[in-house]
């Protein structure tokens, strides 16, 4: 069985249309599928909820997707870095469901696992807990949340054969695996294609059950989203603390 297809927007060719619930990995910029987001964007689909951490920045990752209005509805953790998704959800345009960090994790391994809810203490008391059932168990308050089945997830990882099992590197493991099993169909990016029987199972992260399609991306953009630097001051010259040369 060979999964790999020729490039990002072959492989979505036949499985993108409007409308669609798409989950997407990585933590910011860490561990993005930047091919294939940039292959929905170029596929002019529509009406899109996005299912993801955070919407990337304004130019990069699903910020490219807000730009051209592709996305409706985001359901994410952390909105902090993309000024158009502020102005978007500010004025109206864009729907916000706004899901805590471990809750969206666990929403997305739920929908993958055929978990269709689960009950959390995380949000009770807060605006997250509006309009869902609250249950007491040993005493303590907890919300229901849903499971999430997507039409489609799109996942970076570093490594697959072509039978589609994944190799994930370092923090790019982030929120890959459960974005990669609760997708009904799941396409990886990856770094490195090898043959079958060259991965040991045991490195498996993902089986490649769950993967329909792969796409390879050897050199891969690494953005730093935030630089911070320290103001380093230079040493002192012998002349400048009067020691002799």
């Amino acid at each position: 069985m060979n999964k790999v297809y020729a490039s990002a927007a072959r492989a979505l060719r036949d499985v993108v249309r409007d409308g669609q619930t798409v989950a997407v990995g990585g933590f910011g910029l860490c561990g993005i599928p930047e091919q294939l987001i940039l292959a929905l964007r170029d596929s002019g689909v529509r009406e899109l909820t996005a299912v993801s951490n955070n919407a990337g920045v304004d130019d990069f990752g699903l910020g490219l997707l807000l730009q051209t209005r592709q996305i409706r509805k985001m359901i994410s953790s952390y909105v902090g870095e993309n000024k158009e998704f502020e102005r978007q959800y500010l004025s109206g345009e864009l729907e916000l469901e706004f899901t805590p960090q471990g809750t969206l994790a666990e929403r997305m391994r739920a929908g993958g696992a055929g978990i269709p809810g689960f009950y959390t203490k995380t949000g009770v008391g807060t605006l997250v807990a509006e309009g869902k059932e609250h249950k007491d168990f040993g005493g303590e308050t907890y919300i229901l949340e849903r499971g999430i089945v997507a039409d489609l997830s799109l996942v970076k990882a570093w490594k697959a054969d072509r039978a589609g099992n994944l190799v994930y590197r370092k923090t790019a493991r982030n929120f890959n695996p459960m974005a990669a099993t609760c997708g009904k169909v799941t396409v990886a990016e990856v770094e490195v294609v090898v043959e079958v029987g060259e991965l040991d199972p045991d490195e498996v992260d993902t089986p490649g059950i769950f993967v329909q399609r792969v796409v390879v991306n050897p050199h891969p953009e690494k953005r730093i989203e935030q630089r911070t630097v320290r103001k380093v001051e230079a040493p002192a010259t012998p002349a400048a603390t009067g020691e002799e040369v």
